[in-house]
């Protein structure tokens, strides 16, 4: 298939919610994956995109969610605990001041050194200027106290962060309006 730009990037990079049989979320993939889905007859086309992608044979919408068509027993819906994923739990937002606009770190509330964990609850984005601050305190003994207290996400409430503007059609689907 011929690939279409879009601002730079690969229309077929876009975002693409795959529901499992029974409409429950399961993941968030390529438009390129998704076609290929497709076109194995592993997945039914939901909702699309507004546009239109052309092989030499065919032209279809670009799917926006799809549905498989077999249900998939889901072990566990446990998010990986990594760098990438508290940024984006903490919407890129200092967690101490409230700054989004400057590079970021991840710190720990409890420090390692008084056995402080890498979980979910002890884990927080945070600017360079506030974990310096904090050094290898805990919050209120530098003076800092958090915005809100960080919490383990739910598979649905990390995929409710892909959601932008032109991913309306996936918000019945993930609980954030009614259907």
């Amino acid at each position: 298939m011929r690939r279409l730009r879009r601002n730079g990037n690969s229309i077929l990079n876009r975002e693409v919610l795959v529901l499992n049989q029974n409409y429950h979320p399961l993941q968030v993939c390529t438009a390129k994956r998704a076609i290929c889905l497709v076109y194995l007859g592993k997945v039914v086309v939901v909702e699309n995109y507004r546009n239109i992608i052309h092989s030499p044979s065919i032209a279809l919408r670009l799917p926006s969610v799809v549905r498989l068509d077999e249900y998939v027993h889901v072990n566990g819906s446990e998010i990986v605990l990594t760098r990438k994923n508290i940024l984006k739990r903490d919407k890129h937002q200092c967690q101490y001041c409230g700054r989004k606009s400057v590079p970021m770190t991840i710190d720990h509330i409890i420090p390692k050194e008084r056995r402080g964990k890498d979980t979910w609850t002890n884990l927080v984005c945070c600017c360079h200027a506030c974990n310096r601050k904090k050094g290898n305190r805990i919050p209120h003994e530098s003076g800092l106290s958090l915005l809100k207290k960080p919490m383990k996400p739910t598979r649905i409430h990390y995929i409710q962060q892909f959601v932008k503007k032109e991913q309306s059609s996936w918000r019945p689907y993930l609980y954030m309006e009614p259907i």
